[in-house]
């Protein structure tokens, strides 16, 4: 068959022959009709992320395609080396879901994996209730833009944004964002900003940035008092800002933080499929959007590297 390969962690993977997968005991086989490029495959496939594989492997972590019984589906965790950028992969049972037949194969590839993101940390890590407030730090991303539609969907009662970008303020309250918080490069004036805001009342918090804005809103939460009641729960889902902090103990001890992750570990595998089936029936209903751009899986070593704002997805 014909797939994207991951030959050396330094080059981007290249259109090639591999050989087709032969479905195991509780496995499926599957033709790829999409697959996207996320942060997470990137990362795989240059060796910088902790689930990498050892070279050579076909790159892709999720994607949509069709069983041999013709049933269409989104698929998670293909055995490897048989990742999704190939024309077929093969899949475990349980890691798999229907896809609505509202959901073309190329918004289903796009859209689950970000869409994940939030769904698994405001439902699996969080607990969100009815009614909480919910602060999404890093917003202006894709993952973050659909965080916002998704809490609300899930019963947030008040969605604060955070980002780099003052101009993205406007759109993200078009999303359903209530408040705006831009990361100004002031830290007294962004301390300001978050400390008025914990005093009002923060229940969630869903982290794609790490780094010093991380650093900086925790500190927000301290010196107000008793611990909060219930806890702030703090979601780390990403680092875009910086994958290390320097986090004081006390810190921990003067706030009412719960601090946990999510994502693959975190999260059951399970779990995580569950997710994206909820984010697949909600695209409809609560108006998930994301911007696409599709290429052939043929020209997977021209287009990896380009920089853009859209969602990439490699149609084999």
């Amino acid at each position: 068959m014909k797939a994207a390969v991951v030959e050396d962690f330094a080059r981007p993977p290249r259109y090639r022959d591999f050989d087709p997968p032969a479905p195991g005991a509780g496995e499926r086989r599957i033709s790829v009709h999409a697959a996207a490029l996320s942060q997470l495959v990137r990362a795989q496939s240059a060796g910088r992320h902790y689930t990498r594989g050892a070279p050579p492997f076909v790159p892709g972590a999720d994607g949509v395609g069709r069983l041999d019984d013709g049933r269409r589906v989104y698929f998670v965790f293909p055995r490897a080396p048989f990742g999704a950028m190939a024309e077929q992969s093969v899949v475990r049972a349980e890691y798999m879901v229907a896809v609505p037949d509202g959901v073309d194969d190329v918004t289903a590839a796009a859209i689950a994996n970000p869409g994940m993101s939030s769904w698994a940390a405001l439902n699996h890590r969080a607990a969100l209730v009815d009614g909480e407030t919910v602060l999404i730090q890093g917003a202006t991303g894709a993952s973050g833009q659909l965080a916002i539609r998704i809490a609300r969907h899930l019963g947030a009662g008040h969605i604060v944004a955070t980002g780099r970008n003052a101009a993205a303020e406007a759109a993200l309250r078009r999303l359903g964002a209530d408040e705006y918080i831009a990361l100004e490069d002031r830290p007294e004036s962004l301390s300001e900003r978050f400390a008025e805001l914990v005093s009002r009342g923060v229940d969630v918090v869903l982290d794609y940035l790490w780094g010093p804005p991380a650093l900086a809103l925790m500190q927000a939460f301290t010196g107000h008092g008793p611990a909060a009641s219930p806890p702030v729960r703090y979601v780390n889902i990403g680092s875009l800002a910086g994958a290390d902090i320097a986090l004081p103990a006390g810190l921990l001890r003067s706030s009412g933080i719960r601090l946990m992750g999510s994502g693959i570990g975190s999260v059951a595998h399970t779990d995580l499929v569950v997710s994206i089936g909820g984010v697949l029936s909600a695209v409809e209903t609560a108006g998930l959007k994301i911007a696409i751009e599709t290429a052939p899986l043929a020209e997977v070593e021209k287009v990896w590297g380009a920089a853009r704002e859209a969602r990439l997805v490699f149609v084999p």
